[in-house]
């Protein structure tokens, strides 16, 4: 798909048996040596995507206006219209299974996928996860495909040679060569991203989401997703997804879950600065500090407490939440991985064992009926399987906005609100809000919680 600009975002075989000694070229017949063998044997196995989705199409200027739709609403008849993006992907196994990036093949409701070799196949999702923007699809009647091993090795270093092959533009399977730039990239200008991404100055384009990064072994390193741009063109910082991230969505995938599952961890955390690294009396700056745990963090059962400091993850450093969560998840659900942990000056090895997200209490999607004031209005229960969907911090109680219907967005509503009070009463169930808004006469005031701040939204419906 053409990527989409953001100041600074634009969202972007047969086993090989080739190898390769890391090492300076010694001469000029060494620096001489071509990638032509690599691409060879890799260039097959990337494909290019055409998907097709309906979207909506405002036929008024106020559609998106906060304060004026309130006064056109009647006259706003969105219209469907034909959506039409194009991107890369890459085959992963003989049978036609196929990554690529969610915002690539998202809500598509037709999706062609084209080899290099000009063979046409219609595709289906077998597995999407917007968040984490990666997508699995499966190739109608494919057999004896083309594909691209994954790379086993996760020690991946900066520096590494690299080549990018995929459709920038649309103007045909392209071949950029560059290096590993950087590792445990967030992904985002700022830092906050929740991604865990590889770096690289492989020049990436927009079309090029979903191709591949491989190394000079001709094993697929990473997805290409993105890249930091004013323009729209490269400029030489690009960002990938992991192939051990992908080998895991891929296993998921294939096991026929709906929903991408990430471990939880229930533990909030932060990087080490010099003024943190000198009040714990630490030698340097590697590691995680634990700030927030909730009360059923698998971390806190293991007996880590706040102020201990994550060295590392399965013998990997980690230096943030977003490392950390990496680490846990291509390690896998169901599977024990090893944390080093540093408490009062001394280090100690412990395991704990992935599990999804507790959905305790149980909590349920409540849309409120089409007779009451607030129709349409879908809450949950906040609990920890909650929280990690929703992103919401760790000591989110009560009930939980999904979607604030007709009523609730005129009223200013949006998803992730927590309702607090409905005129003096602390709400503890969505059957409450129903009750309390009817029993008012149909007016009074919410207290909700956005973003960590309290508002008062008084209504009258």
């Amino acid at each position: 798909m053409y990527a989409i600009l953001v100041w600074v975002f634009v969202s972007l075989s047969f086993p090989l048996v080739l190898f390769a000694e890391t090492r300076v070229p010694l001469n000029s017949n060494e620096i001489s040596l071509s990638f032509a063998p690599v691409v060879k044997r890799a260039a097959p196995a990337v494909v290019n995507i055409y998907a097709k989705r309906l979207v909506n199409q405002s036929t008024s200027p106020f559609q998106n206006d906060p304060f004026f739709r309130r006064f056109f609403q009647n006259r706003i008849n969105p219209q469907k219209r034909v959506q039409n993006s194009l991107g890369s992907g890459v085959i992963l196994t003989e049978d036609g299974y196929v990554v690529s990036n969610y915002h690539v093949v998202g809500n598509a409701s037709e999706i062609r996928v084209v080899l290099n070799d000009r063979r046409q196949f219609t595709a289906s999702v077998a597995l999407a996860d917007k968040k984490n923007d990666l997508a699995i699809l499966i190739l109608e009647n494919a057999e004896n495909m083309p594909f691209l091993p994954l790379r086993q090795d996760e020690a991946i270093e900066v520096g590494e040679l690299v080549l990018a092959i995929g459709n920038p533009f649309g103007v045909g399977q392209t071949v950029t060569s560059g290096i590993i730039s950087g590792l445990a990239r967030s992904g985002t200008a700022d830092g906050s991203g929740r991604g865990y991404y590889l770096q690289t100055d492989a020049a990436i384009n927009p079309g090029n989401s979903g191709g591949a990064l491989v190394d000079i072994n001709g094993s697929l390193v990473g997805i290409n997703t993105s890249i930091l741009t004013r323009s729209g063109g490269s400029n030489g910082i690009g960002f990938a997804i992991p192939a051990a991230f992908v080998r895991e969505f891929l296993r998921q995938a294939k096991s026929g879950v709906k929903e991408f599952e990430q471990p939880w961890l229930g533990v909030f955390g932060q990087a080490i600065t010099p003024e943190l690294a000198d009040a714990l009396q630490l030698d340097g700056f590697d590691g995680m500090v634990i700030s927030a745990l909730h009360e059923k963090s698998p971390l806190r059962l293991a007996g880590l407490s706040i102020g201990d400091v994550v060295v590392s993850v399965d013998n990997f450093a980690v230096n943030g939440p977003a490392e950390m969560l990496y680490r846990l998840t291509v390690a896998g659900i169901g599977s024990q991985s090893k944390l080093t942990v540093l408490t009062a000056g001394q280090n100690r090895d412990l395991w704990i064992q992935l599990s999804s997200a507790p959905n305790d209490p149980i909590s349920k999607l409540k849309r409120l009926p089409k007779t009451s004031p607030l129709r349409d209005l879908i809450v949950r229960i906040i609990n920890p399987l909650v929280q990690q969907e929703m992103g919401l911090g760790l000591d989110a109680k009560g009930i939980v906005i999904v979607e604030p219907g007709p009523n609730g967005s005129r009223l200013g509503f949006r998803a992730g609100d927590i309702i607090e009070e409905i005129n003096g009463v602390t709400i503890i169930s969505a059957e409450q809000i129903d009750e309390l808004v009817r029993s008012s006469n149909r007016s009074g005031q919410f207290i909700i919680s956005r973003d960590g701040q309290r508002l008062i939204i008084r209504y009258r419906i």
